[in-house]
């Protein structure tokens, strides 16, 4: 499945710089398929709905840093732990239970945020 961030997350930044996919961002920043990623062009992720690699999307939360599922492969193909629960000081990054993902689909995500 892939993390998210609670509500208890005190803006610290630490989990941000960790993340493979570039899936986190500060609160209320938009953010975009292709950034640390390999994405180009139309796109169509998990959630099935086409978008233009660089174009910006809204934030997914205006308050504290969130986790932008669609980019989240819980650090599957780059390490043992998801980074970002790693250093998080607070333990607010967690498993997101609404986006339950196999770690082969987890593999897969990867491979289509990192063509190779």
């Amino acid at each position: 499945m892939a993390i998210k961030i609670t509500d208890e997350c005190i803006n610290c930044g630490a989990c941000e710089p960790e993340c493979p996919n570039n899936a986190i961002y500060e609160g209320a920043q938009e953010w975009r398929f292709s950034e640390g990623t390999s994405l180009k062009g139309t796109v169509v992720p998990k959630s099935g709905k086409a978008v233009d690699a660089d174009a910006p999307q809204e934030p997914v939360d205006y308050d504290v840093y969130f986790i932008v599922t669609d980019k989240c492969t819980e650090c599957m193909g780059f390490h043992e732990e998801p980074q970002c629960a790693e250093v998080c000081p607070v333990d607010c990054c967690v498993p997101d239970e609404d986006h339950v993902e196999s770690e082969d689909e987890l593999l897969q995500k990867k491979a289509f945020l990192h063509v190779e």
